[in-house]
């Protein structure tokens, strides 16, 4: 293995601090339940005791052209089995995340949904079927025809950080489209070049939106043409490192870049929940890629990141099941949550081969939720770079989902 290679094994796995410029290293406790007056239970499971980031796979020695997976888990309290009901399962559920999003139910049939990932996750097929069979889903399976399995790579060795990455992610998938076929794309390793592949394979297996949980640090040398898949979105998570840093594949011209939220349900609002930008999304300008025709923010020249964005909050998570390293229920955020969350909505739309880019999110923005409040750093030149409000915003972009109209 080269010295290269051998920095993916690399993982915070003591608690990790989610400020803006970085945290300690050192166990950091969540500050309490968050709880709005009112709110629904169903939707606060999470808050019932403190918990503390047990791992953030980004936070690695950030090495040019090597994807690093965004998935942040809660550590703390019980396990929770295959076997455990529904409503005691913590998190937010796929009925939450459906009603938050005000997203049709019925939709997806004939559409695939592929997540790249790096190395394996063995249980994903099993992980998958026990997530579904909670919450009342239809069955996906290799039997069946729903769920396939590719790999690159002739003998894919299972990592912690990637198999919690691929049960979020194809889970996430499932929450918001049941309907939906799902690959699971192995790429050969985590460098860019296997991982660009690895979503042109997915394409030509028959993808219809392909969804990348994983960031590679921008550098001079990147190619918007490695990403660029005209009438399959290609949806790309921002990162989970706040503002300033532009990673690929979110970076590049024709991905949909993804930033994540707070997601509160709240009884006393119109829409019935409160959801803001998360402090440790990702946005930025990039360096490298150009600046697509519907974006017309000013403050960059290049690429600004990001385009839409979903919960990710770690404080207020989704329920992810996991066998392989977790053994169990678990407690997820980052933007390896709302990316897949964002390719679900895309696939329930339907309409991807119409698309190119991000553009239909910035044709009407009255077709999203917009993200009033939130900041993920200090940016005083340009305060709508890592500050929510109206209109575009790097840490939400145009918004998150309200039904698909805006996709």
């Amino acid at each position: 293995m080269s010295t290269r290679r051998s920095f993916r094994h690399i993982a915070v796995l003591a608690v990790i601090g989610l400020a803006a410029c970085g945290g300690t290293g050192e166990s950091t406790q969540l500050p309490g339940p968050i709880t709005v007056a009112g709110s629904r239970a169903g939707a606060n499971r999470h808050t019932q005791q403190l918990r503390a980031f047990a791992a953030n796979c980004e936070i690695s020695i950030p090495i040019l052209g090597i994807g690093i997976c965004t998935n942040i888990e809660l550590a703390g309290g019980p396990t929770y089995g295959p076997t455990t009901p529904a409503q005691q399962v913590p998190g937010l559920h796929p009925a939450d995340l459906q009603a938050a999003y005000a997203l049709p139910a019925g939709r997806g049939q004939g559409q695939t949904i592929a997540d790249v990932i790096a190395d394996a996750d063995p249980n994903a097929e099993a992980d998958l079927a026990v997530y579904r069979s909670t919450f009342g889903l239809p069955a996906c399976t290799s039997t069946n025809g729903c769920f396939r399995v590719i790999s690159a790579g002739s003998n894919p060795q299972g990592n912690q950080n990637w198999a919690r990455e691929a049960a979020t992610d194809l889970q996430m998938a499932s929450a918001i489209c049941p309907n939906c076929h799902l690959l699971l794309y192995e790429a050969r390793s985590d460098e860019e070049s296997d991982l660009a592949a690895a979503v042109r394979a997915a394409v030509a297996a028959g993808a219809t939106v392909v969804s990348n949980s994983y960031v590679i640090p921008e550098n001079s040398s990147e190619s918007d043409a490695m990403w660029s898949h005209p009438g399959v979105p290609i949806v790309a998570a921002a990162g989970d490192l706040a503002y300033g840093s532009a990673f690929w594949p979110a970076a590049a011209t024709d991905a949909i870049a993804v930033g994540a939220t707070t997601l509160v349900a709240d009884p006393n609002t119109p829409r019935g929940w409160d959801e803001s930008a998360w402090s440790s999304t990702g946005s930025a300008c990039s360096a490298v890629a150009a600046k697509p025709a519907w974006q017309h923010d000013r403050a960059c020249s290049n690429r600004t990141i990001a385009d839409v964005t979903a919960v990710g909050d770690p404080l207020t998570p989704v329920s992810v099941y996991d066998s392989y390293d977790d053994k169990g229920w678990v407690e997820v955020g980052g933007t390896s949550v709302s990316t897949p969350i964002i390719a679900g909505v895309y696939a329930l739309a339907a309409n991807g081969e119409q698309l190119t880019g991000a553009a239909s999110l910035y044709a009407d923005p009255s077709a999203l939720f917009p993200i009033l409040s939130g900041s993920n750093g200090i940016c005083l030149f340009a305060p709508y770079l890592c500050n929510a409000g109206s209109g575009y915003n790097g840490p939400a972009g145009m918004g998150s989902p309200n039904g698909t109209a805006g996709f």
